[in-house]
């Protein structure tokens, strides 16, 4: 079979039900098997939960961004700024994720739900201690958090209150990711989806009124933002535990599980190392990209942070088809299945790549309509412009580079993305970055150039490397 011939979701219809069909089964779950039966229905199945889910991740910041630019400046700058920090936070996240959505999927597929429960077991325990750490330093230093950052002190007296509450109260968006991950791993894209829906919604309700005092709530400004989706998260969480205890169609968890197990713990803590890394590296390079940006003013961060929250939306969908990905190989991988977990590779690629290229089309053509929704700065709208266009023309090579790494994820390869992401944006992108800005006198530009550069070359070097196919033999 040919890499494009399984792509269209017409034939999926064809084997199993109508679009609409395929749809309500996606939306609702259903006891789908991974391993077997038509692949492009398969990745139907599991993306549409999947980028469903992570529309609804993007739709946190987006929100709080809405009504923080009412704020000012000052206040947008906080937030960006804060992203900064939370950037470790959602590397350590994603990386336990990615390790734990691999052992659930690859357990799942040699037909073992107890260990794949035990992983879940094991997962929470290590997300709950990873956040203590972030939640002290949040509560009792978020205003030198942000000095060290450059802020000026009027974006530290706007900011550090959101500060506090967000970096506090970081163990639900670990646990949020974590659970997630035991969902997606198992097939369970369904209940992930939900989690998110719920969370999202608080959210949405709380942030005007605790940020502007509306009705019975104090006016809390910027900081009601932190506590809002902080809210909102933990409901999400709450309900993500009610449903592993009770909802999962392909993985539960009950009083059994509920015990330490150190090789299950070892383990997820081996794999996780290598993506937590592997995440860190790329994520950590947006803080030096903040950092790159902060002698241009607070203009250039509030629109930095803008555009950036408007590139994550478009992307979050994106990163949701290619998680369908790391499922699709981990279970097929587990079944004794190699080349069909290659060929879910190349059908969500096409899907992943038609998509962002719609998206670039957007951007291209309605950047300051967009930045105007969240700003009326007109120094803010022309970087925030800017940035969106410039790092729209690689998404092209952004959906491919997104995909491949999920594939190495699922498999359990975590060392390869790891290695492509330190050389990429380390040794390339932050060096490019400082010297368009700095010394080629380029500003803001310097850096969105730079990030279109580094991605594009990870897709590249992503494709050479998986194309070798050593990936098939990874034994987690």
């Amino acid at each position: 079979m040919s890499t494009v011939e399984s792509v269209g979701v017409g034939s999926g219809a064809r084997n199993g039900g109508s679009v609409w069909t395929l749809l309500k089964q996606a939306i609702q779950g259903s006891e789908q098997d991974y391993t077997e039966g038509p692949l492009n229905r398969a990745v139907f199945l599991l993306a549409v939960p999947m980028v469903l889910e992570m529309a609804m991740e993007s739709v946190f910041g987006i929100v709080d961004v809405f009504f923080v630019g009412r704020l000012g400046p000052d206040a947008v700058a906080a937030v960006g700024l804060t992203e900064s920090f939370l950037t470790v936070v959602y590397s350590l996240a994603l990386g336990l994720s990615m390790a734990t959505t691999a052992l659930v999927a690859r357990r799942i597929g040699e037909k073992d739900p107890e260990d794949a429960a035990r992983t879940a077991v094991q997962a929470i325990a290590i997300g709950v201690a990873a956040a203590v750490p972030f939640a002290v330093a949040g509560v009792l230093w978020s205003r030198e958090l942000l000095q060290l950052m450059g802020a000026p002190s009027s974006v530290v007296d706007a900011g550090w209150g959101y500060t506090a509450w967000m970096l506090g109260g970081n163990a639900s968006i670990l646990l949020l990711f974590l659970i997630n991950a035991v969902f997606r791993g198992a097939g369970d894209a369904s209940i992930a989806m939900r989690s998110l829906w719920l969370a999202n919604g608080i959210n949405i309700v709380l942030d005007p009124c605790l940020i502007f005092g509306l009705g019975p709530f104090p006016e809390l400004g910027v900081a009601g933002a932190g506590l809002a989706t902080t809210i909102g998260r933990s409901v999400g969480v709450a309900y993500q535990l009610r449903a592993l205890a009770l909802s999962g169609r392909h993985l539960r968890v009950g009083r059994r599980h509920l015990v330490f197990d150190g090789a299950v713990a070892l383990r997820l803590l081996r794999l996780s190392v290598g993506g937590t890394g592997q995440f860190l590296i790329g994520t950590a390079s947006w803080l030096g990209l903040v950092r790159i940006l902060t002698p241009f003013g607070a203009a250039a961060l509030a629109g930095y942070t803008i555009a950036l929250r408007i590139i994550i939306m478009a992307l979050l969908p994106a990163w949701g088809l290619s998680n369908a990905v790391a499922t699709l190989v981990g279970q097929n991988l587990g079944a004794g299945k190699p080349e069909r977990a290659e060929r879910s590779v190349w059908i969500a690629g096409v899907y992943n790549m038609t998509f962002l290229l719609a998206v670039m089309a957007l951007f291209l053509w309605s950047a300051e309509p967009l930045i105007s929704l969240f700003s009326s700065d007109p120094e803010v709208q022309r970087i925030g412009a800017l940035c969106l266009r410039v790092v729209s023309y690689g998404y092209a090579f952004y959906a491919w580079g997104m995909v491949l790494v999920q594939a190495f994820n699922g498999a359990g390869d975590t060392v390869t993305p790891t290695w492509i992401n330190f050389f990429c944006y380390w040794l390339f992108q932050i060096p490019i970055a400082w010297m368009l800005a700095r010394s080629f006198g380029q500003g803001p530009l310097g850096v969105f150039l730079a990030i279109t550069l580094a991605e594009s070359v990870i897709a590249v070097v992503g494709l050479v490397v998986f194309r070798r196919g050593a990936w098939k033999r990874k034994v987690v």
